[in-house]
């Protein structure tokens, strides 16, 4: 008689088990060096695991079998001096008396489409000068820029190469331009002439929603993980050799970093692509939450709630973040879903890596909600935003309180925020600048605060200001106004890239599977809206010499002074001293205004020098002077500094 779901929690979640079975080891999963071989597979439900060998990773039989032997913690294992770089590999178990086919949950390596694993000596994957690569410098400032592999390089008119379009390939491509003209840089050079310092990639481990056998007609966004240790193989130039995948990833972070980008990794650990996964299959149900009748949770809206909170789940998920970190030299995470996972874990992530790295060199981010509740056990804590006090500083999350006041609610289309005629929100925007911090706030600094008002998620900036703004020009204005709001908050700024040239999708809100016509990166746009790209860059400048706004420090929502608000604008002041090195302004007074007319507002005494307005972010290269009583123009934001006296 087969458990069922909720037998078998009962079964995992006795503390006996807990005592037995909790394996501490690092070493899961196939590891291939000159000395030998060795595949380690935890599965303390199996009565007997084979290991099975194969020369291709798609379609030919095995031609070897061996059984692995039952070592301690519920691990088996099967170890050889022959070094079996590049064979393939899966697992048959047998559990509760049925024969169970399986892919390595830890490998780190697979063939096409993720179905069978591949043992590999990662060393013979390092490009070039791997080892010498090292992550640039930290800026004054994190300005994260969100990008897609495939949306990145599609478009013809980036001016990369047909063979690399889509592929982790194109990202060694450098001075590029717009169709070959040579004048209009695309690529690198642009992301430098932005001034972004990290580029976020949207999921690139293996995934299950393409088919990597295709080359055309296969687009997703990849939130649908299959092999959480392995490079997607859509993006390679050759999917069906497992180790293209692993060097052209290594190739690409490689050449990232030489131009001046750290890399944020988006993970998805709260879910699988199905239940019909290698989890599964190794331990039934031990990596998902059931609730007490025995339904699956599905608080990821996806029907797999992975238990983070099981100590070999947690294990998992922890040395997976690490394994990144060393093989790949990723910057940063950022978790989807951090909702569904539990604050401990966070919190040992961002400890593990700060140990490793340093406090706050690795970044460590994530969406503080989830579609649903989740029936966690061992009294976890969810990682939502009402608990965001019991996460390390350093664990940051997406503030949608920020971006819903400035713009409107995200899935309401025609309600709008603060800059597209949305009333009463006034607190809320000063509230934002402070990055929600101060007294009785749960947030415990700025480093906490990722600061944004788009992400691929939900509609474009562009597009949701479509809804509520139909004229071209004003909305024009309000996308401006939008980027200075949040720019001149507190926080880690965030936006979804061609959000500076009026990244349209053609209105449609979820575009997670839509065609790459759709997703792709429009570079002809990115001139064709030249001024607004230029007003972005300008403030991303601009925001680099603001040390009052890029303090992530406990104590940094002191620097906001002299609040005010009336309807339709609000304003500041901001001590923008460093302690390190003089500041070129030492007070900032900074002041949005919503409204359709102009606006008089009394400067605090003293000349002022006028660095941002709502038409152009340069003014502070060579800035004009005023004093007394300035007007501000309508749905703008302007931005003042005064020298030391």
């Amino acid at each position: 008689m087969r458990k069922t779901a909720k037998e078998w929690k009962t079964f995992y979640s006795d503390p006996e088990f807990e005592q037995n079975y909790t394996y501490e080891g690092h070493d899961l999963g196939a590891a291939c060096t000159e000395d030998g071989t060795s595949i380690l597979l935890w599965s303390p439900v199996a009565e007997s695991v084979t290991v099975r060998f194969y020369h291709d990773g798609e379609s030919e039989d095995s031609y070897r079998t061996e059984a692995m032997v039952k070592e301690g913690k519920g691990v088996w294992a099967y170890r050889t001096k022959e070094v079996l770089h590049k064979v393939y590999y899966d697992f048959e178990l047998s559990i509760e008396g049925k024969m169970i086919c399986s892919a390595d949950p830890y490998a780190k390596a697979c063939g096409i489409n993720g179905k069978r694993s591949m043992i590999v000596d990662l060393k013979r994957t390092d490009p070039k000068g791997w080892e010498e690569d090292v992550s640039p410098a930290y800026q004054q400032e994190q300005i994260i820029y969100e990008l897609h592999i495939g949306e990145y390089s599609w478009d013809p008119s980036g001016g990369f190469p047909a063979a690399f379009r889509g592929k982790y390939k194109a990202f060694t491509c450098e001075n590029t331009t717009l169709d070959h003209d040579g004048v209009h840089p695309t690529g690198f050079s642009y992301m430098k002439k932005l001034g972004i310092t990290h580029v976020q990639l949207m999921p690139v481990y293996d995934y299950g929603s393409v088919d990597e056998s295709k080359t055309e007609g296969e687009f997703n966004w990849g939130y649908d993980p299959v092999n959480y240790n392995v490079p997607e193989g859509s993006y390679s130039t050759d999917p069906r050799n497992g180790e293209v995948r692993i060097k052209e990833f290594k190739e690409m972070i490689q050449f990232l970093h030489k131009n001046g980008f750290r890399v944020i990794m988006d993970v998805v650990y709260n879910h699988t692509y199905s239940l019909d996964a290698w989890f599964q299959k190794t331990v039934p149900w031990y990596y998902y939450r059931v609730h007490e009748n025995g339904e699956t949770a599905n608080g990821s809206a996806c029907g797999n709630d992975v238990a983070s909170e099981r100590s070999m789940c947690a294990n998992y998920i922890l040395d997976s973040v690490l394994y990144w970190a060393e093989e790949y030299h990723i910057d940063g995470f950022r978790f989807d879903l951090m909702g569904l996972l539990d604050t401990g874990l966070m919190n040992r992530i961002e400890k593990e890596l700060a140990l490793r790295y340093g406090k706050g060199e690795k970044m460590v981010f994530g969406e503080p909600w989830s579609a649903d509740e989740t029936p966690m056990e061992k009294q976890a804590v969810p990682a939502l935003k009402c608990h965001v006090d019991q996460l390390d500083p350093h664990v940051g999350f997406f503030c949608d309180d920020t971006r819903d006041a400035v713009k409107g609610h995200t899935f309401e289309g025609e309600e709008p925020g603060f800059v597209n005629g949305g009333e009463g929100l006034e607190e809320e925007i000063l509230a934002s600048v402070r990055a929600w911090c101060g007294p009785k706030s749960k947030v415990k600094a700025p480093s906490q605060v990722i600061t944004y008002v788009s992400a691929h998620d939900n509609w474009t900036l562009w597009d949701k200001l479509s809804l509520t703004i139909p004229d071209e020009k004003e909305r024009m204005q309000a996308n401006r106004m939008a980027a200075a709001i949040y720019m001149t908050c507190q926080g880690n700024l965030f936006f979804l890239s061609g959000e500076e040239f009026a990244r349209t999708k053609d209105g449609l809100e979820n575009s997670y599977n839509a065609p790459i016509e759709i997703n792709r990166l429009d570079w002809k746009r990115a001139y064709e809206q030249y001024e607004l790209t230029e007003y972005y860059s300008g403030l991303i400048h601009l925001r680099k010499q603001l040390p009052g706004l890029c303090d992530k420090s406990e104590n940094a929502w002191k620097r906001i002074q002299n609040r005010w608000k009336t309807d339709g604008a609000v304003g500041f002041t901001v001590d923008n001293r460093n302690e390190r090195a003089p500041s070129r302004w030492e007070t900032l007074c900074i002041i949005y205004n919503s409204r359709n007319e102009k606006f008089a507002v009394e400067l605090p005494e003293g000349k002022w020098e006028v660095l941002l307005d709502g038409y152009s972010s340069n003014l502070w290269r060579d800035p004009f002077v005023t004093e007394g009583t300035v007007k501000v123009d309508s749905h703008s934001v302007l931005v003042l500094g005064q020298t030391g006296k």
